[in-house]
């Protein structure tokens, strides 16, 4: 790390030791009084499995970059939540740990906004597994009731290659949107990588697509988060709407929202 990063990361190491509370003493032993609020030193050198001769030199800045086993440990010594974690991380210079998996609920705020606009914008949210986790009633009207049935009901890859898809969007529509669909697949699998859903999903359309198999040999990755999309609505025609994508990324949600374009 550079002077001036080792001198923001001891800062923000110390700053976060003062605000833990610092363990009970063993039943029966006197507590010593402290001389400042939270962890000394030496507690957190131990929870975190280091000297306190390296915790002090990482507090004031004269140690080189620690390793992220290290960076790890102090976090969880420290009991900082994902943000803060990640926010220690790229301070030492280091990409913060990938997520195991996306969360599995929407933020509270957030439905409240879907549901908020319920007449007036479709509004949808998926993970990064690329499943549906809610929609509001503006999304389901456009979109029609989900299939229940089939294990990949719920993932906007699987459901791109459908009759119903290629209904709603159109020929053309629907050839651009398994394009975009099978690399917004592999970006997933690039995140998780070992996720037997995902994995699974690629298998089944290997086999059972050659539309799949034409795009996955392009090679894409996905990147377009803004497009404009013809949609046939049940009641009323074909309309135009602005699509954005919004990322929610401490619990990699995606928010697609369906504006109407005129």
């Amino acid at each position: 790390m550079a002077t001036g990063i080792r001198a923001y990361f001891g800062k923000y190491l110390r700053g976060r030791r003062a605000m833990v509370m610092p363990p009970d003493p063993p039943t029966g032993a006197r507590a010593s009084r402290r001389q400042v609020p939270g962890l000394r030193r030496q507690e957190l050198a131990d929870a975190a499995g280091i000297s306190v001769e390296y915790c002090t030199r990482l507090e004031q800045g004269r140690a080189p970059r620690p390793s992220r086993e290290v960076l790890t440990a102090l976090a969880r010594a420290l009991g900082l939540s994902t943000a803060e974690r990640d926010h220690l991380f790229r301070l030492a210079g280091e990409l913060p740990p990938a997520p195991l998996a996306p969360d599995s609920e929407v933020r509270p705020g957030l439905l409240r906004l879907l549901h908020g606009l319920d007449d007036t914008v479709a509004v949808t949210v998926h993970d990064g597994r690329l499943e549906v986790l809610a929609r509001n009633a503006a999304a389901a009207e456009l979109f029609g009731p989900v299939s229940s049935a089939g294990r990949y009901r719920h993932n906007i890859v699987h459901q791109g290659f459908t009759a119903t898809a290629r209904h709603i969007l159109g020929n053309e529509g629907a050839d651009r949107y398994t394009r975009w669909a099978t690399a917004e697949l592999r970006s997933a699998m690039g995140r998780y990588p070992e996720d037997e859903n995902l994995l699974s999903l690629h298998a089944e359309l290997s086999a059972a697509s050659a539309t799949f198999r034409s795009h996955w040999a392009l090679g894409d990755v996905a990147a377009e988060r803004s497009a404009v999309k013809h949609l046939r609505h049940p009641t009323r025609g074909w309309l135009s709407f602005q699509t954005e994508l919004l990322h929610d990324a401490e619990r990699d949600h995606w928010i697609v929202i369906y504006a109407p374009a005129g």
